[in-house]
């Protein structure tokens, strides 16, 4: 069964490191963008950005928020997580610091961005899961990620379905 997720992520920041991931087929994801692609859409200004997030949200069941060392201060990324708890879309954070870059370097773990003010999540920032793999190595974070994010995305949509 097809799961149709959003990636939420800090772009500049994180796409080298995510390459891989949203190629892996194991959920069916938003249009990605090229880098040509999003600097076009990011001179548009936010408005035009904000748009575009709520046409790549139509038909998706869950936002996966891929947190870096900045994720957690994103406007845009808070946007998305305010928007997906609108439609009611199921909501998950997968810790992503342990992923290499184009560079070859991994990254600091970032924080939780449910908790984040701007989110406007409250209390309901400590029910949403977060998952931080417990491997050190890129390979393994990778595999770790990809052997599990159906079955996160899947339990993402059903707790949203408990949620007032």
């Amino acid at each position: 069964m097809a799961r149709h997720v959003f990636y939420a992520f800090h772009y500049e920041a994180d796409r080298s490191r995510l390459s891989d991931l949203l190629q892996s087929h194991a959920l069916e994801p938003n249009l990605e963008s090229s880098h040509a692609e999003w600097a076009k859409l990011r001179r548009g200004g936010e408005f035009a950005t904000r748009r575009w997030i709520e046409a790549q949200l139509k038909g998706r069941s869950c936002t996966i928020v891929l947190i870096g060392k900045h994720t957690a201060t994103r406007p845009l990324v808070h946007y998305a997580v305010q928007r997906s708890r609108q439609l009611k879309l199921g909501l998950l954070g997968i810790h992503i610091h342990g992923l290499k870059d184009d560079k070859g370097q991994q990254s600091e773990r970032g924080e939780n961005v449910f908790e984040h003010p701007e989110c406007g999540l409250g209390s309901l920032s400590s029910k949403i899961p977060v998952y931080d793999p417990p491997e050190t190595d890129s390979q393994l974070v990778y595999r770790y990620i990809v052997d599990h994010m159906a079955e996160w995305a899947d339990e993402a949509a059903a707790l949203m379905r408990t949620w007032s």
